[in-house]
């Protein structure tokens, strides 16, 4: 399970990264979208390791918050450049 979060976690700033250098605005939106959905199964991961005990209440509930901040960023982002296209 942890080599599954470290994937999907350090998949997220990939993505982003490549994000900065897209060849369009499609491209961008595509990279974002693959970001948020590294974002989703990252929290998946992150509820399977707090309820299989692997780690704490404390440690889950910080590492879910910078998560869901991500999200919240990843969204806002999708959707204020899919308003731009149109």
């Amino acid at each position: 399970m942890s080599n599954q979060i470290y994937r999907s976690g350090t998949s997220i700033g990939a993505n982003i990264a490549e994000s900065i250098n897209a060849q369009s605005k499609s491209d961008f939106i595509n990279k974002l979208s693959i970001a948020l959905k590294e974002a989703n199964e990252t929290e998946y991961w992150l509820n399977r390791l707090y309820h299989a005990h692997y780690i704490d209440e404390k440690g889950f509930h910080s590492m879910k918050n910078d998560n869901d901040e991500l999200i919240k960023m990843l969204v806002c982002s999708i959707k204020t450049t899919k308003k731009s296209i149109e």
